[in-house]
């Protein structure tokens, strides 16, 4: 028993196991097979290696973005002049990635809480058209005769929006300069920037504005330039407004040196081009209203203002790479294994498709009848020689066989002739 486990242990330390062979010499099934791994190592050096860069590690940035808007609006309705400043038209003011710049407007002045008349075109004819909740705003149930529209309880006068002004009260707007500060670190790697990068002084900034061929790196742009590279007319999108998004792209790789590490700006028009697209569809532009409060004889009053502006959406995109030990022996593995794939289809074709399948089955199987190896070890013969009669007996059976070098009678190996 000791000797047995000696004998197993020993079996097992000391000796190796490979898997058996069969050289085909089959000039289809070679093409095949050439062709199946050059389509496999392609995929591994162009897609892997040089496209998905499988030899890096990638990481992304956390990301900070402050804006400033810089610019002077001028208007004049109805004979009344007015100079916009930033504080008047950046919504919210205080720089961050997501902004509103007012183009158009309505203004409502010397609103104050009280009853009075909707707006015309929602007639009544007695006090029973007026019943609260028939109309969006809060009803007293009383219908004004000289206006013959119901009377409600709001901030009076209320607000007529069914005319927006065009052209925009805001053109001038198209010359407003934007800036933008964006820091991005990379943690994984230890890597900070900004897109104030080497050559973007202020000597540079004091006299630059961005132009996607001549001053790709400033970082001052101008509002219709804006406009204009998203794909939008800035006279349709400054009357109803919409949104654009400014993508900050980091795509950065770290093999090379730090300093070629450079944002690039891009531009998409996000909504509010209605003349340009379907003019029929649901809640053109963007809009939005404010309102600015103050007391006159103790009283509490407000101006009105439906705010008609381009939204912009600032949005950093980052991916960082740098090569990396791990993934480069990741992909170079995963690319061994799909080296497979050549033996699995090479199997298919010869043991399933070729005219000669049944001899390279043959070829690549040896089988064991279970019953004869019984007989032959009851017999005392070794199993070497049954096959060896095996062989014997196909020989004979297909002597046309026997005579081709690479025919399976004459693949057989015989122990007993070596014996």
């Amino acid at each position: 028993m000791k000797s047995e486990i000696s004998k197993a242990l020993s079996d097992f330390l000391f000796e190796y196991e490979t898997p058996r062979q069969v050289l085909v010499r089959n000039r289809r099934v070679g093409v095949v097979c050439r062709l199946i791994q050059l389509g496999v190592l392609a995929y591994i050096i162009g897609w892997v290696f040089i496209y998905e860069k499988g030899y890096q590690s990638t990481d992304t940035a956390v990301s900070s973005i402050f804006t400033k808007m810089k610019g002077v609006g001028y208007t004049s309705v109805n004979g009344h002049e007015r100079v916009w400043d930033v504080s008047d038209y950046v919504f919210p003011p205080q720089g961050d990635s997501s902004f509103v710049v007012m183009t158009n407007y309505i203004l409502t002045e010397g609103q104050q809480m009280g009853r009075c008349p909707e707006l015309e075109g929602k007639q009544c004819s007695s006090d029973t058209d007026c019943e609260e909740g028939r109309f969006k705003r809060q009803m007293t149930g009383i219908c004004v005769n000289s206006t013959k529209t119901c009377e409600v309880l709001a901030w009076c006068p209320v607000e007529d929006d069914h005319s927006i002004p065009h052209p925009p009260l805001l053109m001038s707007a198209e010359n407003y300069t934007l800036f933008i500060k964006n820091s991005v670190t990379f943690p994984i790697f230890g890597v900070t920037r900004t897109n104030l990068v080497e050559g973007v002084d202020a000597a540079y900034i004091s006299k630059c504005l961005y132009h996607p061929q001549d001053a790709p790196l400033c970082p001052i742009f101008k509002l219709g330039d804006i406009v204009k590279l998203s794909g939008f007319n800035f006279e349709t999108i400054a009357q109803m407004g919409g949104a654009i998004g400014i993508v900050v792209d980091w795509t950065c790789n770290f093999d090379a040196d730090v300093k070629h590490c450079k944002p690039q700006y891009n531009f998409h028009g996000l909504y509010g081009n209605p003349a340009e697209t379907d003019q029929a569809r649901a809640s053109v532009g963007y809009n939005f209203r404010y309102a600015k409060y103050y007391l006159e004889n103790n009283v509490q009053k407000r101006t009105l203002m439906k705010v008609f502006g381009i939204r912009i959406e600032i949005i950093v995109q980052s991916l960082a790479r740098k090569f990396d030990i791990i993934p480069t022996f990741t992909a170079i593995g995963s690319g061994v294994g799909i080296f497979g794939v050549a033996t699995v289809v090479c199997d298919l074709v010869l043991l399933y498709l070729l005219p000669k399948r049944e001899y390279y089955k043959n070829m690549k199987f040896k089988y064991t009848d279970t019953s004869v190896q019984h007989d032959s070890e009851l017999l005392g013969l070794d199993g070497s020689v049954y096959y060896t009669f095996e062989a014997n007996a196909r020989q004979v059976q297909g002597t046309d066989q026997s005579n081709d070098p690479d025919s399976e009678a004459g693949s057989i190996e015989t122990e007993l002739s070596n014996k």
